[in-house]
């Protein structure tokens, strides 16, 4: 029976898809691997080709989309194997083999859950791939380059389908903290995410993102922050967008905060009733963990 289930969404990236796939057929070179790919509404022939060209891929497909963390979340639910690896549509290994290392790391730490993975960002490889790093305990994980030790996930609720995008991960912590459980950031599995930072920002999806952002980050002090520090906290975020953003002539963002604040209120009575906070003492241990790592540079760069 194979140990490991790799899982991608995707929605109208065909191109970065097949590039994907192409370069973990070179790296993983692993029969020990599942393949679960949902497409989340695609209309540029993702489901065709991926259909034609790799049957042996378990292929889900929403007609129209569902969201990332809804197709995450019913794709978890779908494993059978031991781990399940979740990357992005846009990013491929740079380390060969990581799988042996993988469950190497989670056979000798019985209390990890998640280890997230060291990520290079950017159109082009990284010219060095070297690094001293050593693996450590973090708060949170990276959502597109991970992988779950699945007795963790059947452990803790189910991804909140209604977060949409972006969240899931902090979602998932708080309750693995809650459990006793742990998430190393895990720098011996190196991989590519081919995304230009600065590009992204131009983009048309660019205030849709920040709204999601915002939003879930309010979401989550609502559902797991000690009661007393939630509106010193929003506030706090409200005044750092207002900063950075909108004094500084960003109007995308102005539109983005307002929207967000609505589905806040919107979604105020869902909040209440699905708050699992954590204690004082909890919230405290939690602060001291180190933030999740997200982006990895060579030292000579």
């Amino acid at each position: 029976m194979k140990e490991v289930t790799i899982l991608i969404t995707t929605r109208n990236r065909l191109d970065d898809l097949k590039y994907t796939l192409l370069m973990n057929e070179v790296v993983l070179n692993d029969s020990n691997i599942e393949y679960i790919i949902y497409d989340d509404g695609s209309n540029d022939g993702t489901y065709e080709f991926i259909s034609s060209n790799y049957p042996e891929i378990k292929l889900l497909r929403n007609k129209t989309s569902r969201g990332l963390i809804y197709c995450r979340n019913h794709m978890m639910n779908l494993v059978e194997t031991k781990y399940a690896i979740s990357i992005d549509d846009d990013l491929h290994f740079i380390t060969n083999n990581p799988i042996h290392s993988i469950k190497t790391y989670f056979e000798a730490h019985s209390k990890c859950a998640i280890l997230s993975f060291r990520i290079f960002w950017g159109k082009e490889a990284p010219a060095l791939t070297y690094s001293d790093e050593i693996p450590y305990r973090t708060k949170s994980y990276a959502g597109g380059a991970h992988v779950f030790r699945m007795s963790a996930w059947k452990s803790i609720p189910g991804y909140p389908n209604w977060f949409i995008f972006y969240g899931e991960e902090d979602y998932a912590s708080y309750h693995l903290f809650k459990k006793d459980w742990e998430i190393h950031y895990f720098p011996k599995v190196l991989v590519h995410h081919r995304v230009d930072l600065k590009a992204r920002k131009q983009k048309k999806d660019y205030r849709v993102r920040t709204r999601r952002a915002l939003r879930s980050g309010w979401f989550l002090y609502l559902l797991f922050y000690p009661l007393g520090l939630v509106p010193k906290k929003i506030l706090y975020s409200l005044w750092m967008q207002f900063k950075t953003k909108v004094f500084k002539g960003d109007f995308k963002a102005f539109i983005a905060i307002l929207q967000a604040l609505g589905d806040l209120i919107l979604n105020l009575p869902r909040l209440i009733k699905n708050s699992d906070r954590l204690s004082k003492e909890q919230f405290v241990k939690y602060s001291k963990l180190p933030a999740t790592k997200l982006y990895w540079k060579p030292k000579d760069l």
